[in-house]
């Protein structure tokens, strides 16, 4: 499985690498002595140089020359190049992947390869055995069974393990290459009232057995007059088994049915009961901080005089924000950053992808212009410092992302983020991307945003306690998504990808910035009117700006207008 030469060995497997279809398979190659294969020319191919299954060059993958049958199938296990270790895995494995693969390493003008054998296989159906009828001195039994690979291996034998050696067998292989087998075996011998078919798969060492018992009225006698009534007997009894068979089926969906019918109807009556609950427990709420909220606006309004009105006003602001209700309703992104921690975001240069680039002072995250195209490939980077616990926010400035593709938002510490993992929530990632000229939310499936303005700066909202990740447009303080309800478990870290596209990821200076925007009793004076009336709906969580309410509105304020006194 060697070639000796003066500068180095490629090693390949001994034994043929088993692959299941449909499944992945690795195949591993590995120089001796170990030497560093980062800058080396690595290609895995078939009968001819041409045809390329993976080509590694230029310490990055090559495409053009890759067979279309393994497009999309590909990926390289480069975790050990440096140790001369490398191994390209083929997923979904089909039967045009059985064969002989050649494993191609070359350094400079000198080259080295080594041969690797796969067999793919795959277990097929159970066998099925009826009884045909008498024939000639015997009864004839048929065993078939499809979608078996390779062509496997048929045997019948009897109560005592003794092979019949004597039976028929045709094979057939459709479109797929998947094989089909029909054996047929006379017994002749009346005594033996129990077959087994067997179908074995050499490749996997498995097999599949089926038995029958064959009355002994089914065997044929000589001159006997009882021979019709017995052919006739054994016409209705299977014509009475299949009729029996289809009523006790079309009887047992029907109860199933009938049962899962039932079981709906009770899940919706507790849906309904939960959902009534719910509503009732958080208007009874809703009502207790309207109550606290005008009793605090009346006292307030009470005790100031014209000299003190804006600052005894923007304290009974801060009271009506403070209340747990905020956490019901999508608010402006300033509303939000007075109950939230600012937290310092430094990109770690040990988890930055090879295509990207990062500012000296490590605040800012560039695409290097020799790499182009990157739809295969996550080049993404996270920050040095994850968070456990608390109420935390950082904003990131998107430069030209009108006509990029990015993605931002946060991911858990024990994440693999250059595997083929899918980046949603159940995986361990809470992201927001421009993809496609679309912004969407990386949910299960994906949900498409709506925004009123595209965002030149995001603010990333880390409610670690309470299990929610939000996303807001800092340009004009809008709502983009929330990701709610999750549990957390173990760190999270700021997590940013760029696809394509000139543009950079800056993480915004939060020093010295202010905490909130302050309003004044003018401006409320002026929305007071229309804040006194309580909202027809609640507000959801959305894209763009559904269910946010505009200016100092919020379902906190009293339903009725209050005089104050002089």
């Amino acid at each position: 499985m060697s070639v000796s030469t003066e500068k180095f060995l490629v090693i390949g497997p001994m034994d043929p690498i088993v692959a299941v279809l449909g499944g992945d398979i690795t195949l591993p190659c590995s120089l001796s002595p170990t030497m560093n294969a980062e800058n080396m020319e690595l290609r895995w191919f078939r009968s001819n140089f041409s045809e390329a299954v993976f080509i590694y060059e230029n310490q990055q993958e090559q495409k053009e020359k890759q067979m279309s049958q393994y497009k999309g199938r590909t990926l390289l296990v480069r975790d050990f190049l440096t140790q001369g270790k490398a191994a390209v895995r083929i997923n979904k494995v089909r039967i045009s992947d059985d064969g002989l693969y050649t494993c191609f390493f070359k350094s400079g003008d000198f080259y080295e390869e080594a041969p690797l054998v796969v067999k793919v296989a795959d277990m097929g159906s159970d066998p099925q055995v009826h009884i045909e009828g008498p024939e000639e001195d015997g009864i004839r039994v048929v065993c078939m069974a499809s979608g078996w690979f390779p062509k496997p291996l048929v045997q019948w034998k009897d109560p005592s393990r003794e092979k019949f050696l004597a039976f028929s067998e045709v094979h057939a292989q459709d479109v797929e290459g998947l094989f089909s087998v029909e054996a047929s075996l006379v017994v002749r011998d009346s005594s033996v009232r129990n077959v087994t078919c067997s179908i074995f798969n050499p490749i996997l060492g498995q097999e599949k057995a089926k038995a029958i018992f064959i009355p002994e009225p089914f065997f044929p006698q000589a001159f006997s007059p009882w021979m019709p009534v017995f052919v006739v007997s054994l016409t209705m009894l299977m014509l009475l088994s299949l009729g029996a068979g289809y009523f006790l089926k079309k009887e047992h969906s029907a109860k199933v049915q009938e049962w899962k019918n039932q079981e709906n109807l009770q899940q919706e009556k507790r849906k309904d009961k939960k959902d009534s609950e719910l509503a009732m427990k958080e208007a009874d709420e809703l009502q207790r901080e309207l109550i606290s909220v005008s009793l605090c606006i009346v006292i307030t309004f009470r005790v100031v005089d014209g000299q003190g009105i804006h600052a005894d006003y923007d304290c009974s602001l801060t009271r009506v924000c403070s209340l747990s209700a905020w956490r019901k309703v999508q608010l402006y992104a300033d509303w939000r950053k007075e109950h939230f921690q600012t937290w310092s975001v430094t990109l770690d240069p040990q988890s930055v992808h090879p295509c990207l680039a990062l500012s000296q002072d490590n605040m800012s995250v560039t695409l290097k212009d020799n790499c182009e195209d990157l739809s295969d490939d996550r080049c993404s980077v996270v920050g040095t410092k994850g968070i456990t616990s608390g109420q935390y926010y950082w904003e990131v400035e998107v430069r030209d992302g009108g006509t990029s593709e990015w993605a931002l938002g946060v991911c858990r510490e024990d994440v693999d983020r250059y595997g083929w993992l899918r980046l949603c929530p159940e995986n361990g990632f809470w992201v927001v991307a421009l993809f496609s000229s679309e912004y969407c939310a990386f949910t299960t499936p994906d949900t498409l945003l709506t925004l009123r303005q595209a965002p030149c700066q995001v603010g990333v909202f880390l409610d670690y306690d309470d299990g929610d990740v939000s996303f807001y447009n800092m340009t004009d303080g809008s709502h983009i998504f929330s990701f709610s309800q999750d549990s957390f478990s173990g760190a999270l870290f700021p997590y940013f990808i760029i696809y394509s596209g000139a543009l950079s990821l800056t993480i915004c200076s939060m020093e010295g910035g202010p905490k909130g925007t302050p309003m004044l009793l003018n401006t409320f004076l002026s929305s007071l009117d229309e804040s006194m009336s309580p909202p027809e709906e609640g507000l959801r969580s959305g894209s763009g700006g559904d269910g946010v309410l505009p200016g100092v509105e919020s379902p906190l304020l009293p339903s009725g207008p209050r005089a104050v006194p002089p």
